[in-house]
């Protein structure tokens, strides 16, 4: 139809005027036919194949569920890996790593950019990704030998890391803890914003072990505590209601009720009561104010701290703290709840002592019942924990500190310093983030030396290596 309309030619109107008493010529009949719609015949259902049902028309077979041996079709089939290499994220801009690139050769085996053919036997059950981390693998390796160097390999002690998120620290990390030591790990400050990195580290390193942000160790105290605690082991002294608690609680009460007094109405501090406002609204102040104030709970009766100390005992205590538990628990809960004021309920629990409830007593049940001995399930004053110690994982072996580009660059700038106060000076033109990596990993060789053990650094190509 397409090479019809190209060979006729439109009549001009002079020429459609002209032949309008004459007989249509046969381009207009041409014309007119291609605006003729066809006309759809209505077919008559019974004159149908009895045979043609819905159930006879099979949709295409692209639609259809595949067979149980078909592949999914819009399933990924990946392709055999046939080599792998790692991204140098230090050169600008990054690059892929000739040295920690491998690729399969003919024969089966694996050609490392850094390490050469490895055999077979070497590589079975490998992936071939992996193999790109073999340096920092070996480089984890070799200083976990390195720290064994004098007893051979340490079979008891602390290891301390600091960059355990990057590849060289976490192979240490799990090197270290399947040789049976307790590893210490510090997260760069890379990852140490990231919970789930700081958990997965940590699953790594077998208890005592633990992982922790670099954050944590800039503080010097709070991680040379926690390096002792995993050294020698924690043994923590069982508490007593009446010497570690009560004394406090005496003397709350009694600030409290000389603060609030009963006569004074609402336990509220009279400093807040000075008028501020229009001068016109002074006579309706006081009677406003005190509708306001009648929400407040009251004011606290007088009481005395010898008073306290001959009436409220470790068992009262223990009553009043359960009370005012749930009380809290209602008000966080959004329940309703009935006044609750405090210095009253010690009040009465002076001159109206109640029994206290068993699950605030610790029990022992007889033995041969099969039950057990009873255990709280929230803090109670009145079950100190019995077992409350735990045993050390060995003293330090060493550490290893892994170079991290962060880390590189603020130890060069101090590096560059030659009093103590221009190393103290290029401290303070640092970032956050490189004062933080200096900070953390001088903690961690910090108590290396004060041990006396040897610190490795592993990892990044550094050029100054003058300590």
């Amino acid at each position: 139809m397409s090479s019809l309309i190209a060979v006729t030619k439109l009549p001009s109107a002079a020429q459609q005027l002209s032949r309008r008493s004459t007989s249509v010529s046969t381009a207009d009949l041409l014309i007119r036919s291609l605006a003729i719609r066809r006309r759809i015949v209505q077919e008559d259902p019974s004159t149908f194949n009895p045979n043609y049902t819905i159930d006879s028309i099979k949709p295409p077979s692209y639609w259809t569920t595949p067979e149980p041996d078909a592949p999914e079709p819009m399933a990924y089939i990946r392709k055999p890996v046939t080599s792998a290499c790692t991204i140098d994220l230090t050169s600008r801009p990054p690059k892929l790593s000739a040295p920690n690139t491998v690729s399969l050769t003919a024969e089966g085996t694996v050609r490392h950019g850094r390490y050469g053919v490895l055999s077979r036997e070497i590589v079975e059950n490998i992936p071939l990704e992996y193999l790109t981390l073999l340096h920092p693998s070996a480089q984890a390796a070799a200083a976990l030998r390195t720290l064994g160097t004098a007893t051979g390999t340490p079979e008891k002690g602390t290891v301390l890391v600091y960059g355990a998120s990057q590849p060289p620290g976490m192979a240490m990390t799990q090197l270290a803890s399947a040789s049976g030591l307790a590893v210490i790990a510090v997260v760069d400050g890379q990852h140490s914003g990231e919970a789930e990195m700081v958990d997965s580290i940590k699953h790594m390193s077998s208890y005592p072990g633990t992982a922790i942000p670099e954050e944590y160790a800039v503080i010097k105290k709070s991680f040379q505590e926690l390096v002792e605690a995993t050294v020698h082991g924690e043994t923590l002294q069982n508490y007593d209601c009446t010497k570690d608690f009560l004394p406090d609680f005496y003397q709350n009460v009694v600030d409290y009720a000389t603060m609030f007094p009963e006569e004074r109405g609402a336990a509220v501090d009279p400093s807040t009561l000075v008028f501020r406002g229009k001068e016109k609204d002074r006579a309706y102040y006081k009677d406003n104010m005190q509708a306001y104030l009648e929400q407040f709970p009251r004011g606290a009766p007088a009481m005395t701290e010898a008073e306290l100390k001959e009436k409220i005992n470790a068992e009262a205590y223990a009553v009043y703290k359960a009370r005012f538990g749930v009380q809290t628990s209602n008000v966080i809960s959004g329940d309703d709840t009935e006044d609750f004021e405090p210095a009253r309920l010690v009040k009465t629990l002076m001159y109206s002592p109640e029994v206290v409830q068993k699950e605030l007593v610790k029990s022992s049940v007889a033995s041969g019942s099969g039950e057990g001995e009873y255990v709280p399930y929230e803090f109670n004053v009145l079950c100190p924990t019995v077992d409350t110690s735990t045993t050390g994982a060995g003293p330090i072996v060493g550490a290893v500190i892994v170079a991290t580009p962060v880390l590189v660059k603020a130890c060069e700038a101090v590096a560059k310093g030659k009093t103590l106060r221009e190393k103290a000076e290029a401290l303070q033109f640092l970032s956050k983030t490189e004062r933080n990596a200096f900070a953390a990993a001088s903690a961690v060789m910090g108590v290396a030396k004060k041990a006396g053990k040897e610190v490795v650094v592993v990892g990044g190509e550094y050029r100054n290596r003058k300590k």
